[in-house]
């Protein structure tokens, strides 16, 4: 169906729809086989409506706007956002900080590994040498 018609069953606009589209909300809907009359037309199916029903859904179920859900699917699916979103998160105590205590334990088992590997008398007697004691 053409963007009017996919407009009307969702009870929105085609300039909403194209809007939507600028922002990444929409499955591939532009009809690829190139044309002599100009540009591609969007041809929506069945499920495409439906993916935008379900966007438009999410945006009237948690408020907010379609930028915003298409920065939500941003950060879900490039992880460098991801990371700066997560550190802004961690900054304004959205999200908690690592475990600390975690993170001490894996800094303690590192450095014995390194104690280890740099210990002169490594493997003299040592129990990973394969020598026991009795």
């Amino acid at each position: 169906m053409r963007i009017t018609e996919a407009a009307r069953r969702l009870g929105t606009s085609a300039r909403m729809l194209r809007y939507r589209e600028d922002l990444g909300l929409l499955p591939q809907v532009r009809d690829r086989a190139g044309s002599l009359r100009g540009p591609a037309h969007r041809q929506f199916s069945a499920e495409d409506v439906e993916a935008v029903a379900a966007a438009l859904e999410l945006e009237r179920r948690y408020d907010i706007s379609p930028a915003a859900l298409a920065f939500g699917l941003r950060v879900l699916t490039e992880p460098g956002v991801r990371a700066e979103v997560a550190e802004l998160g961690r900054r304004i105590g959205r999200i908690r900080p690592l475990p600390a205590r975690a993170l001490e334990f894996e800094k303690e088992r590192a450095l014995r590994l390194l104690n280890l590997a740099n210990s002169p008398t490594r493997g003299a007697g040592s129990r990973r040498s394969g020598a026991r004691t009795g």
